[in-house]
């Protein structure tokens, strides 16, 4: 979602500065906030900014279009899991100040299984399936206000053209007939892998190694993952912490 917003603002796929420059990660205490700040202040063009933190977190702006992308929670468990051992930990604790540990499950479905489980409240952890839950249901609840728009990943993964000029449209800009095959293009996972150095949301030296952060793209994975008895579990936990027309939405059970 970065790359399409900073596709569109730009209107060409060979932007000006890498994408992690372009669009920070505004709240990640790896970065220093007020060079970060002094760097969207100079940009003289449309603002991409990057959060991770709900909009009930947020200063709310009319001025501001906020996009929320949502994902199916076991997926976003898998590409969590190997996002996680793909941190240069050693790096991080320099650029932060606080030690972090690289995960201890042993398995693709432990690591689930803790998923499922963890009770955390979302202020405290947001990066478990109560914090993904919250998420979406606060900004399902502001997509009237106007100025908020949610978007499922799967919408992006089975019609990425169709889904950029939705978005285009919603944001109030015009793409040249000719320019769209080219951004479409640039956007897609596929190129967005080749040109890892460029393309990765994180400063470098983060990453292990850029190119495994375009680990898969496809949709699924944390499903495939999981015996019987967890998704059962899963679907028990979603129904304690969401209401049944966004989970339905979330699962894809039903048209948008």
């Amino acid at each position: 979602m970065q790359m399409i917003c900073l596709l569109l603002v730009h209107q060409t796929p060979e932007l000006p500065a890498p994408l992690a420059e372009l669009s920070p990660w505004l709240d990640w205490d790896a970065l220093d906030a007020t060079e970060v700040r002094r760097r969207l202040a100079a940009q003289p063009h449309r603002r991409v900014i990057k959060t991770h933190t709900p909009l009930d977190g947020l200063p709310l702006d009319d001025r501001v279009t906020y996009v929320v992308v949502v994902r199916h929670p076991l997926d976003v468990a898998v590409s969590l899991l190997h996002h996680a051992r793909n941190l240069d930990r050693v790096r991080l604790a320099e650029l932060t100040g606080l030690a972090s540990s690289a995960p201890a499950s042993r398995t693709t479905r432990e690591w689930i299984d803790g998923w499922i489980r963890d009770a955390r409240d979302p202020s405290e952890e947001l990066d478990t399936l109560p914090g993904n839950l919250h998420h979406l249901t606060d900004a399902w609840g502001r997509v009237p206000a106007g100025n908020v728009e949610v978007v499922h990943y799967e919408d992006l993964e089975a019609d990425l053209d169709g889904s950029m000029r939705r978005l285009a449209d919603r944001l109030g800009i015009a793409v040249r007939v000719s320019d769209w095959p080219a951004l479409v293009e640039a956007a897609g996972f596929a190129s967005m892998q080749r040109r890892a150095s460029v393309t990765q949301p994180a400063p470098p030296g983060i990453l292990k190694d850029p190119h495994r952060f375009f680990r898969s793209g496809r949709s699924g994975d944390g499903r495939r993952a999981c015996t019987r008895d967890q998704l059962d579990r899963y679907q028990g936990r979603v129904a304690e912490l969401a209401a049944p027309e966004v989970a339905d939405w979330l699962h894809r059970a039903r048209p948008v």
